[in-house]
């Protein structure tokens, strides 16, 4: 990172969102960095493994059919949030993340890239329902070989 009058500025930026309405503030505050820093905005989605019945059977064609409508959902929505970036004067890729632990394919593709700060948004969960729902963004903070700022909804 280098700096500027006092301001950091960056060359690398991740956005990792998962299209809630909690990644919407991180978006922006990830937009606001890249266009102050003329930085490299990548938007990652790391889908998520699908939940299956634990006692049901399916078929691998249907398994096979349900991913494949996952991932072309989330390539439309990473599409609209790269053209977003794109229209708002920024150097954006986008990037689906292939199935496994989000927080771990997260920072992996952070460290890979040579992010400078990894932008995400948190849903603020605490207590009981953190403990069953877990945090990605906790998870991110611990395994970042960057800074991690996370933006609360």
């Amino acid at each position: 990172m280098a700096t500027r009058r006092g301001a950091r500025t960056f060359r690398r930026i991740v956005h990792p969102t998962d299209f809630s309405p909690a990644s919407r503030p991180a978006f922006r505050k990830a937009l606001e960095l890249a266009r102050e820093s003329r930085a490299q905005l990548m938007v990652v989605h790391a889908l998520p493994v699908l939940p299956l019945a634990a006692d049901g059977y399916i078929a691998a064609s249907t398994y096979e059919s349900l991913l494949r409508a996952q991932r072309e959902g989330a390539q439309t929505q990473l599409d609209r949030l790269v053209r977003q970036a794109t229209a708002a004067g920024v150097r954006t890729q986008g990037m689906l993340l292939d199935l496994g632990v989000p927080a771990d394919r997260i920072a992996r593709v952070a460290k890979s890239r040579r992010a400078d700060v990894i932008v995400m948004g948190t849903h603020g969960r605490t207590g009981i329902r953190r403990v069953l729902m877990g945090s990605v963004a906790a998870r991110v903070l611990v395994l970042a070989s960057c800074p991690v700022l996370t933006v609360h909804a």
